[in-house]
């Protein structure tokens, strides 16, 4: 294990213990006063609680949902304009760090959250000069968020996850330290690093030409494959915990080239249900790859031998074997009569248009079917 500085795709300090930097980081972007966004669980934890008697001028919210909504980023908003903070560090899983992306955007524009929506230029009506500038530290290895350029809210109005939008919300500095992951519950790490498998199988699969998207999402593969069992089953292995949050750190680059099903059956199950995302992807991961085999089957093979199994899709099975995952959408509890509303969802989702074969509401209610029913 190594302390390094990457600077691609943003600034990160990646290593075990550089937590201690986090004054340093924000200082570098000029912040005096940050807001210290994250959510309720995390803040009630010595990492947080340590931090802010060690940094008295940090802010706290973390008033964020594990499926964070828009009423999350006004109150944030709020908080950090009545605060009169300078900056925002983004701190925990995905939903508190698009959380704290959004309201650093959120800040200075005087429109509505869901005008910056990522559908066609709507990304230009964004008040540059108004964004507040980011660090993020993530303290999952999941999501990626950490280098993404956008946020996932749910619109409670209409119960659907949309996607919000700028290139510039990329936060300028990440500080990825492996020991905040140390005392993640086994449960959780396996449903956070199902959703780094997720982000980097969907990236490969998708079939928009992105060579460096593709190696890095083989490798980021590869990283899953090796560490997460050891994550998994003890906790406090550093080099499995480096390699997962590496892995997860890539699959947010590589599916800059797209993702796919997966995340369209999810998302509407999570915005309607409030079902952890991670575990969601987990259990329709192989139904979708059932589903998607007759077009991937080069890359399948590919796959396979770069991570030396047999079977991309039995791996896959076993792994969710022994992370002790659902099965089916039964076991997570979604009714039967709900498939056709989620169906009509998925294929609408943001995510929808870079599946290897084309959505319909059939295909998608073919698939949510196969997942409750457990039928490959």
């Amino acid at each position: 294990m190594q302390s390094v500085n990457w600077n691609y795709p943003t600034s990160i300090r990646f290593g075990c213990g550089r937590l201690s930097e986090l004054d340093d980081c924000c200082h570098s972007l000029g912040m005096q006063k940050p807001l210290l966004v994250t959510d309720a669980g995390l803040a009630a934890l010595p990492l947080v609680s340590d931090l802010l008697k060690r940094h008295s001028h940090f802010g706290l919210f973390s008033e964020v949902r594990p499926n964070p909504v828009g009423a999350n980023v006004s109150a944030g908003v709020e908080a950090y304009r009545a605060g009169g903070h300078d900056g925002v560090i983004a701190m925990g899983g995905g939903s508190a760090l698009d959380v704290g992306k959004a309201v650093a955007l959120m800040v200075g524009q005087d429109r509505p959250l869901w005008d910056f929506e990522d559908v066609g230029d709507n990304y230009k009506r964004v008040n540059e000069a108004g964004m507040a500038p980011v660090v993020a530290v993530p303290t999952t290895s999941g999501t990626g968020s950490e280098v993404g350029r956008c946020s996932v809210i749910t619109d409670e109005s209409t119960q659907t996850k949309r996607i919000i939008f700028h290139a510039k919300m990329l936060p300028a500095l990440v500080l990825a330290d492996p020991d905040t992951t140390l005392g993640l519950p086994p449960k959780i790490t396996a449903a956070v690093g199902m959703d780094a498998l997720s982000h980097n199988l969907e990236a490969w699969f998708s079939p928009f030409h992105h060579p460096m998207a593709d190696g890095i999402a083989l490798e980021g593969c590869r990283l899953v494959a090796k560490s997460l069992v050891k994550a998994f089953e003890d906790g406090s292995d550093r080099q499995a915990r480096s390699d997962m949050m590496a892995a997860s750190t890539m699959g947010a680059v590589a599916f800059q080239k797209g993702l796919g099903a997966m995340h369209s059956l999810a998302h509407p199950i999570g915005a309607l249900f409030d079902t952890h995302h991670g575990l969601t992807n987990a259990v329709v991961m192989p139904y979708v790859l059932a589903f998607n085999s007759p077009a991937i089957h080069d890359r399948l093979d590919r796959l396979a031998r770069y991570l030396g199994v047999p079977s991309v899709l039995e791996w896959i099975l076993d792994l969710r074997q022994a992370l002790g995952i659902p099965q089916t959408l039964q076991e997570l509890g979604i009714p039967s009569d709900r498939m056709q509303e989620l169906a009509e969802k998925a294929v609408v989702d943001p995510t929808a248009g870079t599946n290897p074969i084309p959505l319909t509401v059939e295909n998608c209610r073919l698939m949510l079917e196969n997942a409750y029913t457990g039928r490959l």
